[in-house]
């Protein structure tokens, strides 16, 4: 396996979730129907989107793209029954990665109350 990218982003849980009660429908438009369901269940659901919005950032920069070279909905974290991580990529960012030789990837996403981090090696 050869390393082509990696990335990590660490996103303040605290000003995501007043952007998320400032815009409401962020939630839809930043996370996939699959996203919302696993998190509907939590305490604080805020944790877990943080952190998923720090993998898409994070898989952005493991492809040396800023924001907004892909939708945030062609990108995303599911689980594994065993709990693991691992990414969703489709769309124009499947596109992107094939044309960078990219052919899978490794996710870890962790969060306390304060920050939530997402570190993405693509290979």
């Amino acid at each position: 396996m050869t390393i082509k990218g990696i990335g990590v982003d660490a996103v303040d849980i605290e000003r995501f979730r007043t952007s998320l009660a400032r815009t409401p429908s962020m939630r839809e438009r930043l996370f996939t129907d699959e996203e919302l369901a696993y998190v509907a269940p939590k305490i604080d659901p805020v944790r877990s989107l943080a952190a998923r919005f720090a993998a898409r950032e994070a898989v952005m920069k493991a492809m040396g793209l800023g924001l907004g070279a892909f939708g945030f909905h062609e990108v995303w974290v599911t689980r594994a029954q065993s709990g693991e991580p691992s990414l969703r990529v489709t769309g124009r960012a499947a596109e992107l990665a094939t044309e960078r030789g990219i052919t899978g990837w490794h996710l870890s996403i962790t969060h306390t109350d304060l920050v939530a981090i997402a570190y993405v090696v693509a290979h």
